[in-house]
Parts: structure tokens; C-alpha cells; sequence
């Protein structure tokens, strides 16, 4: 079953809004990042259990916790992102998502990323190997700078790590805004397709710095795309998060309209291969 969601975080920052805007355009998942300004992981505890009664309240679930762990210096120590990368874990737990989005490290200033490729895969086994009790997974997301720039670095991090704890998350966008890739669907997708459990749909025209284009419309090949979904029939979250108005490197803006008109998009290319998206 592939079911729809959204960052509700680009369109409002109070999350209440949020709430109340997923349930008028009828998305029953919303992927959690920042509560009222302030990232998911940053929340009190009192406030944690608010979000899951508004969640409860209303009959909204989470599709994934869109952590920013590993979005920081390979150089860095480790130890205070792994007692952070612990606590995404114990949010997810408690707000009944089995997914953490994860990255892969930036190298320090003027320095090639995989440089580090034993580092990177030590840190992310290590992560996996706490995963191993636990019913929450990780997923990896492509990104620009990060070892996760390329298919084949994403692709090497599954293999390397080799657990079903650790699967990736394939952005089309950020190939074409990071990589100047605009025929992903041909030369990033098979080789990602076999590890790849969650999606997000970011539709990008090159050459843009900093604001999405509707799905579908850029260079992304979405529609390409959700027809590779449909004829694998993929199973899992297609999570929408269109930066339209703006974007960066930890979150993006998009207005209600256009959002709204990203989520049609989306639900009329499914339903043109007779697939119908909850």
C-alpha cells in the first residue's frame, strides 16, 4: 500500500495549523520536523506528549521523524550525536513511527567526503547495531555534500552496513539541485530502487538555488518516478515536501495553495496508472 504524507512544516510553523491543514486537504501522515519552530528532537517532554495527543486527537499518524542526524561534521565527535541519534529513536518509539531519517556526514571545509567512507561506516553500523532491539529503522536520505551525495555512495552505505535496520530514502530533487542529474530515474533509481523503503517528492528545475517547482514541472521526473512506484509496486510512504517557495539546507517554505496543488499532482499521477494513495 503506499501511503501519501507531508512536511506540514513548510506550510505552517504553528502546529496545531499543521494539523488542522493536513486533515482539510485529507492526508492522514504527516512527517514530523519542526513543532511550533523548533525541531521534533529540541521538544520538552511535556510538549512531546502534547503533539501526541493532537496527533491522537484528530487521527493523524507519523510517517517518519525527519531528524537532521548525521547532518553535521564527520569530524565532530561522535558520542553527543549518538546519544542524540538515541533520543530520535525514543521519539519515534513514542510517537508510534517505525522511521528516522538519517544523513551521512559532511567532510571539513575543502575536503572530499569519501575521504571518510570507513568513518561513515562505522558510525552508521554503529547506529544500526543499536536498532537491532528496537521496531524503530533508519532510513538514509540523498543529499548534496553529504557521503550520501551519489546513488552509488547511497547504495554503498546499504551494502557496507548490510542490516535491516538501515534502508535509504530517495529524493529525486536533490539529485538535480546538488548533482545536476535530470534523467534520475534512468541512472540513480536502479541502482537505489533495491534499498530504497521510503520517498519523498521534491520536483526541482536545474539551475534553481532555492525554490521547487510543482511536481512535475521540473526536472525531477516525478510522474517517471511514481510509474517506477506503481510497476515495482512499492509498498510505503511517498511523502511530499515541495520547498516552492523556498528551501534550504534544513527545511524549505511552501504556501497552502501550493501545496494543496502539489498533493493533486501527485494523486493524479497515481491515479493515471489506477493507483489510489490514502
Amino acid at each position: 500500500m503506499i501511503n501519501l504524507s507531508g512536511f506540514a512544516d513548510e506550510v505552517y510553523v504553528n502546529f496545531e495549523q499543521q494539523l488542522d491543514f493536513f486533515q482539510s486537504v485529507g492526508l492522514n501522515y504527516i512527517e514530523l520536523r519542526f513543532i511550533d519552530g523548533m525541531n521534533v528532537l529540541n521538544i520538552s517532554k511535556e510538549k512531546l506528549l502534547q503533539v501526541k495527543q493532537m496527533l491522537s486527537d484528530r487521527g493523524i499518524g507519523v510517517s517518519a521523524i525527519a531528524s537532521p542526524i548525521g547532518k553535521y561534521g564527520i569530524s565532530q565527535p561522535f558520542s553527543p550525536h549518538f546519544d542524540r541519534f538515541k533520543h530520535a529513536v525514543d521519539v519515534a518509539s513514542f510517537l508510534n513511527t517505525e522511521l528516522v531519517r538519517v544523513f551521512s556526514y559532511y567532510a571539513p571545509q575543502g575536503e572530499d567526503i569519501n575521504k571518510y567512507r570507513e568513518e561513515v561506516m562505522e558510525r552508521m553500523t554503529i547506529k544500526a547495531e543499536y536498532l537491532k532491539e528496537s521496531n524503530v529503522r533508519m532510513v538514509h536520505e540523498n543529499e548534496s555534500r553529504i557521503f550520501g551525495y551519489s546513488a552509488e555512495n547511497c547504495v554503498d552505505i546499504a551494502r557496507s552496513v548490510n542490516s535491516d535496520k538501515l534502508s535509504l530514502a530517495y529524493d529525486p530533487a536533490n539529485f538535480v539541485w546538488g548533482g545536476d542529474i535530470v534523467n534520475n530515474v534512468e541512472v540513480c533509481w536502479p541502482l537505489m530502487k533495491p534499498y530504497v523503503t521510503h520517498i519523498h517528492i521534491k520536483d526541482w528545475k536545474l539551475g534553481s538555488t532555492d525554490i521547487g517547482s510543482l511536481p512535475g514541472e521540473g526536472d525531477g521526473q516525478i510522474e517517471q518516478l511514481i510509474k517506477e512506484l506503481v510497476t515495482s509496486s512499492y509498498s510505503g510512504f511517498v511523502t511530499l515536501e515541495p520547498h516552492m517557495s523556498s528551501g534550504g539546507q534544513f527545511g524549505g517554505e511552501t504556501t497552502p495553495e501550493q501545496l494543496k496543488a502539489a498533493l493533486q499532482n501527485v494523486k493524479a499521477f497515481f491515479s493515471k496508472y489506477n493507483v489510489v494513495c490514502v
